[in-house]
């Protein structure tokens, strides 16, 4: 026999391969665990999300992905852009899809 195989496998070879059902066990239980660690959560996220983009309202104060907090402007249904007031002055054009977070009112007096 060689170094590397143990005699318990090698007189073992006519023998049916043992694994079948505890192979098809394994394989469920790891794709339980995928859906409900990684794709519930953040399928959750996504609907949040979704949700948060659809009740933005012109007067809104949001935090965007880049970290600029302002008020929302204008408001373009159609291309899915928002134009945010910084101050008076200054004003910025963003995707809807990289606002955060929608801020209390009051929020930009009290930075």
């Amino acid at each position: 026999m060689s170094l590397f195989i143990s005699n318990a496998h090698a007189s073992a070879a006519g023998a049916a391969p043992a694994g079948g059902y505890e192979m098809l066990i394994m394989l469920a239980i790891f794709g339980l665990v995928f859906y409900f660690l990684i794709y519930r959560p953040q399928a959750k996220r996504v609907k949040e999300h979704k949700a948060l983009m659809n009740a933005m309202a012109k007067g809104d104060e949001v935090l965007t992905q880049g970290g600029l907090v302002g008020k929302i402007a204008k408001i373009s249904e159609d291309k899915d852009f928002i134009v945010i007031s910084l101050n008076d002055q200054a004003e910025v054009t963003v995707q809807k899809s990289a606002v955060s977070a929608v801020l209390p009112k009051g929020t930009m007096k009290s930075l």
